[in-house]
């Protein structure tokens, strides 16, 4: 099956009104800049939830995305780049929840993986394990964190194919490998395309299977 979507702004039509959108990226690792950027211009979704390891900086699109007041909720780890995410969570115009980096991925892993939650001992004792239950095995206690999942998440590639394998380079791979596995609807920006068997199954990190739509925009690897 051809999975290639013709231009960014095609794709996103799949975002509507209160759905949760994953945006892949580090930084500006990695990010799917190209797709969040036809969100903002194009799809006029609102109620939208986002979860996103930082919400970028000012310089990027998902600052002008959490600016533009259509996003009532935030899942993160770090907002310290991104002025407008830490207003929000000042003034609660929106809700924002913040977890340790490595629970927001486990989190995220769990969601794609169909799994009821997660027990951490990260956060025992401080604000982080107010509201949530407390597991104690073997005299250690633990947090239970539940699995996140997202009707939609934009993620980033280098390479992918006609079947909708992904290659992503490097520390690229960050956030995108499990935010992946995590949605129902899974787009891929892509540098490169390529058809279906050019790809060493042996450099595919992310299956087809998991992609719904990919977006070629050409632009060097980063």
């Amino acid at each position: 099956m051809n999975k290639k979507v013709n231009s960014a702004e095609e794709a996103v039509k799949k975002i509507k009104d209160g759905d949760t959108v994953m945006v892949g990226g580090f930084m500006q690792g990695g990010i799917p800049e190209e797709l969040v950027r036809a969100l903002v211009d194009t799809n006029s979704a609102d109620n939208l939830t986002i979860v996103s390891n930082d919400t970028g900086t000012p310089e990027l699109s998902i600052y002008r995305l959490v600016k533009s007041g259509r996003v009532k909720r935030i899942f993160a780890s770090y907002i310290g780049s991104n002025p407008e995410t830490g207003r929000l969570l000042m003034t609660k115009e929106a809700d924002v929840q913040l977890f340790p980096q490595g629970t927001l991925a486990e989190k995220i892993r769990a969601g794609g993986a169909g799994l009821g939650g997660i027990l951490t001992p990260v956060g025992v004792g401080t604000i982080v394990e107010e509201g949530k239950k407390k597991i104690k095995i073997d005299e250690r206690e633990y947090l239970l964190e539940l699995p996140l999942k997202a009707d939609v998440a934009l993620i980033r590639a280098h390479k992918a194919d006609e079947a909708g394998n992904l290659v992503i380079n490097g520390s690229s791979r960050n956030f995108n490998l499990v935010m992946a596995t995590a949605a129902e609807y899974v787009i891929a920006q892509t540098d490169e395309y390529v058809k279906a068997g050019e790809i060493d199954p042996n450099h595919i990190n992310v299956p087809g299977i998991f992609v719904d739509a990919i977006v070629k925009v050409g632009g060097d690897n980063e």
